[in-house]
């Protein structure tokens, strides 16, 4: 439930769930239609949502409003601190504990009494019995919203799910909750527990077949981001241009945490609360760079994620452009849409976001980029504003061919080391003067990057060697890419991955020159 606090200030909030009374926030409420009718109708239901997209603000917001109304009880529970609880023996008591912790600490009657004297050892129907007799002492039907109910695991999420189910199927006779959300980054039928070696449960069917529908917290829409970053206005009186916000939008698709991190990061960082000066583009530019550059929590967390195998299967093919390896329905797909990694429309898997985009590959490449700092000194960067590309691309091959099996060994991403390993390369030289536009081809076996430098940007494509047609394809693609760009002059890296082929083979650089574009095909 909602503690009023008294706060004359509002801010943009980066960390927690929002309160109306500190927080500019858009209304919770109204971000998801349809849940009243399902209580109303007593049935159980799901709401899924990626990483700090604002569930708890929604479920806080959602309790507050059922007790407001007075015709159910409402309780919020988090789970989170039962994640470490994998065996049903350790877990369901965990549970239970947080559960009575809500209890004590709401609005509830009756509240010191529940869970009284339970046999905690009685752990196949430790929730269900508490739930139960306290459901006796009510006078109004009990709604309770579970958060964080994916940090449950294996056996204790198993056991925990079937004895809502057991409770939801014999209420009829036995008192039991009214209505239960269950609430993650995840849609309780994509969850799989290993219960055992060779079986995996908990689809679709069993045990948890008693959710009727699953909802899910999409991004901001612009009107949202438009409608949020007036209600500064209207308090401080200081304007986020038009183009501003639309410039949030193409950096963060909307996504919530993003969206109040670049507002908070242009007034309290860049602007240092000044709120005589308007929110405009550049700044709006500027904070963007920082918070992929700084790498905040909720960046870091999510990147964190990289090193799991599961997403690595789906973020290494995505880099590379590697055709029919990613499937939409695949476990491992959904899981990293779940958590808002990537998303898929019109026909595309690609990054979340633009920063997302960009901080991927920061992530994957920032140790090299690191030691390529001392070991590589920039030369090609000139004082009159311009890159040499010719002269860096070349001591790529140079460097790549003396140490390319030395730094293809230290990725977890190894297919997708070349693009890497050339990104932190191209990263190291034009760190402060500039940056890279990166594009991902899925299933186009290419990346197409744009190195932009002073007023000039560098059109740079990067494709696997995977035989005689890699060459006119990247030709073609590469002339597409600089033709959306506005450029003449273009550069198709090819990396050979064949071991048995020698270097003098593999490293060759060719120039195709029209009346119109000049290309260099860049052999490492």
């Amino acid at each position: 439930m909602l503690s009023p606090v008294n706060s004359l200030e509002k801010f943009f909030n980066i960390a927690g769930p929002c309160l109306p009374q500190e927080h500019y926030l858009v209304p919770p409420l109204e971000r998801i239609h349809g849940i009243k009718p399902l209580i109303e109708q007593k049935q159980y239901f799901v709401i899924h949502a990626a990483r700090q997209t604002g569930k708890t603000t929604y479920l806080q917001h959602l309790a507050t409003q059922i007790e407001k109304e007075g015709k159910y009880y409402a309780l919020y529970c988090s789970l989170e601190s039962a994640q470490v609880f994998t065996e049903p023996a350790e877990g369901l008591p965990q549970i239970l504990a947080n559960i009575v912790f809500a209890v004590r600490n709401s609005n509830l009657p009756n509240r010191e009494s529940f869970a009284k004297g339970i046999d905690k050892s009685e752990y196949a129907t430790l929730v269900r019995q508490a739930f139960t007799d306290f459901c006796r002492l009510l006078n109004k039907p009990l709604v309770v919203l579970f958060d964080e109910i994916d940090a449950l695991q294996n056996g204790t999420l198993i056991t925990f799910l079937r004895q809502l189910r057991e409770g939801y199927i014999s209420r009829g006779s036995i008192p039991f909750l009214h209505s239960v959300a269950l609430v993650g980054m995840r849609n309780i039928r994509d969850y799989k527990s290993k219960l055992r070696d060779d079986q995996q449960t908990l689809g679709s069917a069993s045990p948890f077949n008693i959710v009727t529908e699953a909802f899910t917290l999409k991004n901001f829409t612009l009107p949202e981001i438009t409608a949020l970053y007036q209600q500064h206005t209207d308090r401080t009186g200081q304007v986020f241009q038009r183009e501003a916000i639309e410039k949030v939008m193409a950096y963060s698709d909307g996504q919530p945490w993003l969206v109040n991190a670049i507002a908070r990061e242009c007034i309290t960082k860049l602007l240092n609360n000044d709120h005589s000066q308007p929110i405009t583009p550049l700044l709006v530019e500027q904070a963007a760079q920082n918070i992929m550059q700084r790498r905040d929590t909720h960046i870091d967390s999510l990147l964190d994620k990289l090193k799991d195998e599961r997403v690595r299967k789906v973020i290494e093919p995505l880099i590379i452009g590697e055709k029919n390896e990613i499937s939409i329905t695949a476990e491992d797909t959904q899981y990293c849409i779940d958590l808002g990694l990537i998303t898929a429309e019109n026909g595309q898997i690609k990054p979340a976001n633009l920063i997302y985009k960009e901080v991927i590959i920061r992530a994957l490449s920032f140790d090299t980029q690191f030691h390529l700092m001392k070991n590589v000194e920039n030369i090609w960067a000139k004082p009159d504003g311009h890159l040499d590309m010719d002269g860096l691309m070349k001591a790529f091959q140079l460097f790549w061919r003396e140490n390319s099996e030395i730094w293809e060994e230290k990725y977890e991403y190894k297919e997708a080391a070349p693009h890497l390993i050339l990104q932190a390369f191209l990263q190291r030289v034009i760190n402060g003067g500039g940056d890279i536009l990166r594009e991902y081809a899925n299933g186009n076996r290419r990346m197409d990057l744009c190195v932009r430098f002073g007023n000039k940007q560098y059109p740079i494509e990067i494709k696997i060697n995977y035989g005689p047609k890699t060459i006119p394809d990247g030709l073609a693609q590469l002339a597409d890419y600089m033709d959306s760009l506005g450029q003449k002059t273009g550069w198709l890296v090819i990396f050979d991955r064949d071991k048995a082929k020698p270097w003098e083979k593999k490293i060759f650089w060719k120039t195709e020159t029209s009346p119109k574009i000049t290309i260099h095909t860049v052999g490492c």
